[in-house]
């Protein structure tokens, strides 16, 4: 594993430890890197619950309650899926308390106009008090297929940890 990754995922575990709070995350182009990366740190079960790659538009509406109507409207890769999946995996992982998700085009292939190889939609929830916090960020990676998707989770873990609302 890529030593800048390692140091994330011990960052942002430790940083959940110390909230007493559970992680989950929902990987398309990422395809379970994000999850390898936090689950290669030593006691992540102390603070990781589980973690879906849902490649495939049924997927993501079986597994995270995207809805069909988002993906027909706004696409796999956009903002409003990559938030749908980040709470829809809160939604069924009740020990979870943060979520992160990743929804992109990693390539060679695949480009489509407006959303070009490298692009990757980013979810993170949170709970707070009884409902989910969310937001969403784009990025456009440069790079072959590994280093798109390398970057993404990179981008994911130093993200996530400045995302800690007041809950």
């Amino acid at each position: 594993m890529n030593e800048e990754i390692a140091q994330l995922s011990r960052a942002l575990g430790e940083h959940l430890a110390s909230k007493g709070w559970m992680f989950s995350c929902a990987e398309s182009c990422t395809g379970g890197l994000l999850a390898a990366a936090m689950t290669d740190i030593p006691g992540s079960s102390q603070w990781f619950d589980r973690g879906i790659v849902s490649y495939s538009n049924a997927a993501k509406e079986d597994l995270l309650d995207v809805h069909a109507d988002t993906l027909e409207r706004f696409g796999a890769v956009s903002e409003e899926t990559a938030m749908e999946m980040a709470a829809g995996v809160l939604a069924n992982a009740p020990l979870s308390h943060m979520a992160i998700s990743t929804t992109g085009i990693a390539g060679p292939d695949g480009a489509t106009p407006g959303k070009p190889v490298g692009m990757v939609c980013f979810g993170f929830a949170t709970r707070a008090g009884q409902g989910v916090v969310t937001r969403a960020e784009t990025r456009v990676f440069q790079g072959d297929r590994q280093a798109v998707r390398t970057a993404a989770v990179k981008f994911a873990l130093s993200t996530a940890l400045g995302f800690t609302p007041s809950s």
